[in-house]
């Protein structure tokens, strides 16, 4: 089987990202969202992490290998995973998740200088009928990204921006009102240990004030919380 290659394309040098791979506090402004465990993931994934600085290469306990390559002003960040082995069932899924934080981190570098976010994190089974985009209203997105868009997220919220990535399961797309925030809405994997599709939503906001961000996701998790039991 051949290895598998995720990688995105920066608008920084690679000296300015390596930071953003060793030091604890800048990993956890990209890589996964908020919650009480954060840290302590951070520190056993990184923690013994075999690291190249001359190189500008990150090499995981699990064989996940990080190569920063210099491209004249910009950074091809890219990210190389081992083969699957058989019995790795959840290889997809971290792929998957390999793929949004990678682009967690190109956004949050170029739009916000990695400044810190809010993140708002909800998941579970698709109803019938559903899409990871028509879900959020996003149906009628531009098909590449850069495209701007305007719709009406699913909670009833009317939003504007641009298209971020589009992936074969994911839809990244930029929240003006949000800092700019970015929104990724993700279908997880069709794999045996899940019964039926489940969505993935991650929605990171910056430079909103306490308030501003607890009515946000109190809005979003009411929201979600009445859809999932019309299930």
């Amino acid at each position: 089987m051949n290895e598998t290659v995720i990688e995105v394309s920066i608008a920084a040098a690679p000296s300015v990202l390596w930071p953003a791979l060793r030091d604890p506090s800048l990993i956890r402004r990209w890589f996964g969202w908020d919650y009480d465990g954060l840290d302590d993931e951070i520190i056993q994934i990184y923690g013994t992490a075999v690291a190249d600085p001359d190189a500008h290469t990150l090499e995981l306990g699990n064989g996940d290998r990080f190569a920063l390559i210099d491209q004249g002003g910009r950074t091809i960040v890219r990210m190389t995973r081992p083969p699957q082995v058989p019995d790795d069932e959840w290889y997809e899924d971290i792929t998957e998740g390999w793929t949004t934080f990678l682009h967690f981190l190109k956004f949050g570098v170029e739009h916000h200088g990695l400044a810190e976010r809010r993140t708002i994190y909800l998941d579970g089974p698709l109803i019938p009928g559903e899409s990871a985009a028509s879900i959020l209203g996003l149906g009628h997105l531009p098909a590449e990204a850069g495209g701007r868009y305007t719709a009406t997220l699913a909670p009833g919220d009317y939003a504007d921006g641009v298209v971020d990535f589009v992936s074969a399961l994911q839809t990244g797309v930029t929240i003006e009102d949000l800092g700019p925030g970015l929104l990724v809405v993700a279908a997880k994997p069709t794999v045996p240990y899940r019964a039926q599709q489940e969505l993935q939503i991650i929605l990171a906001t910056y430079d909103l004030s306490a308030d501003e961000f607890d009515e946000i996701e109190h809005h979003w998790k009411q929201w979600w919380d009445g859809r999932s039991r019309q299930e």
